[in-house]
């Protein structure tokens, strides 16, 4: 339980370390924050209040406002733009791994896949969210997710498996990738990088903010991995007592942190998949 908490607050709390430094150089946190300890480091800016999660980016937030049912939306986002592999349905699938985790690997990565058309039309960002469900999966499973990376690939749409195999190869960095990490891709294979690079939960947020560029993503889809991998108990307090994750539409309610390791809690109780 305490990994399935792991990765739903953990993904809250990269979304919200990262959101300030959102579009920044290379680097930019390490600068502000130089060391482990130095505290502060939720400190919010750029128009986010400290510890508040809450931008679902272009992309998503188009399909899910235009008035259309939303996987046509994101089909005809996709015919019109010819691009619509951003990170969007990643960004939000911490929730969604943990829940279906228990349903086994086919199940965990169709439903990945069937969750991500409802907002992105490109089968890049379907396949890149079933290896995420997957990851998270095998990692609440117990093993090692760097591990399984073989197997899940195998598992990818060959149409979409050479790209994924260069972003997760155990040699890939990301200053080789070829795109911006705002596409699905780069920011799934900085997050894996930054797990694999470092063995903490605190090393792998500053890692993964450190790349620059769409620091929110990658943030959060490494908040979920590490906090899958290394737990809630590896996640600091002080990062975890300041988060508020507005939720639109809901009369000003807002979750904190109580409220997402409850969250956690029913989306990995068995009786979730009843």
């Amino acid at each position: 339980m305490e990994w399935a908490v792991g990765a739903v607050v953990g993904s809250a709390v990269g979304d919200a370390l990262g959101a300030p430094f959102e579009f920044g150089p290379q680097g930019a946190f390490s600068a502000r924050f130089p060391g482990p300890g130095v505290g502060g480091e939720m400190c919010g800016g750029g128009g986010w209040a400290a510890g508040e999660p809450k931008d679902i980016g272009l992309q998503t937030e188009d399909v899910l406002t235009n008035g259309m049912p939303w996987d046509l939306a994101a089909a005809v986002h996709f015919q019109i733009n010819q691009r619509a592999a951003g990170n969007g349905s990643l960004m939000r699938a911490a929730t969604s791994a943990v829940y279906f985790a228990r349903a086994g690997r086919s199940a965990t990565m169709d439903a990945a896949r069937r969750i991500a058309a409802l907002t992105h039309g490109d089968r890049a960002a379907w396949e890149g969210t079933a290896v995420f469900h997957e990851l998270i999966r095998v990692t609440l499973a117990g093993a090692d997710p760097l591990d399984a990376l073989p197997d899940v690939l195998d598992l990818v749409h060959p149409d979409h498996r050479r790209r994924y195999a260069t972003v997760l190869a155990t040699d890939w960095h990301p200053d080789q990738a070829t795109e911006f990490n705002g596409a699905v891709w780069p920011c799934l294979g900085s997050a894996v990088w930054a797990l694999r690079s470092t063995t903490s939960f605190e090393d792998a947020m500053r890692a993964a903010i450190d790349v620059g560029g769409d620091t929110d993503t990658v943030a959060a889809v490494t908040g979920g991995l590490a906090g899958a991998y290394h737990g809630m108990g590896a996640i600091l307090t002080r990062w975890t007592e300041p988060l508020h994750v507005p939720l639109p539409g809901f009369d000003g309610r807002v979750l904190r942190r109580t409220d997402l390791v409850d969250l956690a809690h029913r989306l990995d109780s068995e009786i979730a998949l009843d």
